[in-house]
Parts: structure tokens; sequence; C-alpha cells
């Protein structure tokens, strides 16, 4: 087998958790050595918790790869990998990086100045005004935008980036066979006709899943330079984001927003435990103009 089915099989593994299989390829190097161990019966309890074997050992895991790497031939789905040349530095930083990353378009923007533009899917006119417009302004300097491609202020820094002919990177929380939400489809192929990137560590075939976007969410950090928040309640994903970008070092600004509104009650507050107010684009541009000339 080549090595990209050893990797399409260890990326399907599901209850190890994303440090563990990083932890793994570090020990181990790769992928097929640990397979070409389970195979030859030298994985034990001395090496691994015996929940880890149970994994690693579990016949489903590989069934249907040639399907698996088949579809994704056909289908313009490329794999990066943790051990690659190519794979982002700024990521493989973090503590939990993927090991693999599945993607569509042009991967080599990943390696741009970017910032990730977050908030709430249920977003105001308000909202949708300064995700557009930050998006545009950010990149006619040409700074990546990177989001989430869900509804609302994701969207909109998508669509404000593609206006100015920008680069966006979409990371979603599910397989790249599907788009979710489904009214993003052709969102997605707007970002993929513009050579953009759409990135996802999961396998194709996975679903939507809750569990799946906090984990989604440290990976738009881990590939940005800082986080831009617009319109963000209390306790929501956009806050995961944030916490994912303070624990990877990545610079935090906030749009102020309407004391009254819940849609802005989490961005003040960010507000006022430091996050840098921002109401121009040179309040992000200060801190990139040497790599943005």
């Amino acid at each position: 087998m080549n090595e990209e089915i050893y990797w399409i099989w260890f990326s399907r593994i599901e209850e190890i958790s994303y440090k563990e299989k990083y932890d793994l390829i570090c020990k181990y190097k790769s992928p097929k050595v640990i397979w070409d161990l389970i195979y030859k019966n030298l994985i034990s309890k001395e090496d691994l918790k015996e929940k880890t074997i149970n994994e690693l050992t579990n016949k489903k895991y590989i069934q249907k790869l040639r399907e698996y790497e088949k579809y994704m031939k056909n289908n313009n789905i490329n794999i990066l990998t943790i051990n690659d040349k190519d794979y982002p530095i700024k990521l493989k930083k973090i503590y939990d990086p993927p090991v693999v990353l599945y993607y569509k378009g042009e991967i080599s923007i990943i390696k741009n100045p970017s910032i990730a533009i977050v908030g709430c899917r249920e977003c105001s006119l308000y909202g949708i005004k300064l995700a557009k417009e930050f998006s545009s302004l950010l990149s006619q300097h040409k700074i990546n935008i990177v989001s989430g491609l869900a509804k609302g202020i994701d969207s909109y820094s998508h669509i404000g980036c593609l206006k100015e002919n920008g680069k966006t990177i979409a990371v979603i929380g599910n397989g790249l066979d599907d788009i979710y939400p489904k009214e993003n489809k052709e969102l997605s192929n707007h970002i993929l006709r513009k050579q953009g990137l759409i990135l996802s560590e999961y396998i194709i075939g996975t679903k939507p899943l809750k569990r799946n976007f906090p984990a989604r969410n440290r990976i738009i950090s881990g590939i940005s330079d800082g986080i831009l928040v617009i319109e963000a309640k209390n306790k929501s994903g956009t806050l995961i984001t944030v916490d994912f970008g303070l624990e990877q070092g990545k610079n935090i600004y906030a749009i102020p927003g309407n004391i009254t509104s819940n849609n802005s009650k989490g961005t003040n507050e960010l507000i006022k435990q430091g996050a840098k107010v921002v109401t121009s684009i040179e309040d992000i541009l200060e801190d990139y103009k040497k790599d943005t000339k």
C-alpha cells in the first residue's frame, strides 16, 4: 500500500484524542510503522494504553481504504500530513496539531499572513456590514481571511474577502465530501474558483457532529496570526476560538458592540479582559506592517 493509505487509516480512528495521535506520530514517525507493529503483534500494554491498542486494532478502520482513496482522487480532495514539508509551521506549534489535513484548493496560501474573523451565526446588520468591510480591507493588504464557513459572520467574512479577489480559507468540521450548512455549497465553490482553500482534519463521510466544531476552532486559530471577533454572545463557539488563540499566543482583536445587544456581550467582555479594541483597519495592520508591505 502507498503511504497515503496509512494516513487515511490513522485519521479514521475516532476514540484517540488529537494530542495522543500527535504523540503517536512523534514516537513512531509514521502510521505505517504503527500499522506494521500491529500486524506483527509487537504493540503491547507496556507501550500504549489498552484503550489505544483496542482502537488501533479495531478492524472497522481498515475497511474500504481503497474506496476512500479513490473517492478523494476523483473529487480533487488532497491530503497534507504533519510530516510533509508544506505543513504550516504555525499549526505545528500548537499543543495538539492535526496529524492529517484534507483539503481542496490552493494549499500554498496557508503560509501567507492570515487573520481569522469569527462571530455570531445570528448576526445583526451591524455585524454583517463589519464582517464584509474588514475582510475586504484586510484582503486588499494581501492578508488571508480564515473562518469556519458557518452561517452569519463566518459567511460574510468569506464573502467580503472574495469581493476583493482575496484569498480565504474555510476550516470545516466534517468531511470534504459534503458542505455544512447546505446553503453554503455555492460559497464553497466560489472560494475554490478564486484559488482559496477549504480544510478539514476529518475523513470523508464524517458528519458535522457538535463535538467536531470546538476541535475545528483550534485549527482556525492555529493557522492564523490573529483573531478578529465581530459580535459574540457569552459562552459561544466564537469564544472557544479565542481561548485557543490565547493558548497559542495569537493577537486577539474585538470590535465593540451595542451594550444592550446579546450579540455584543461576549465581544465587549473580551475588550474588558484585554483584547485589542478595533475601530479601524489600522488597529490591526499596525501589528503586521512588516508582513504586508
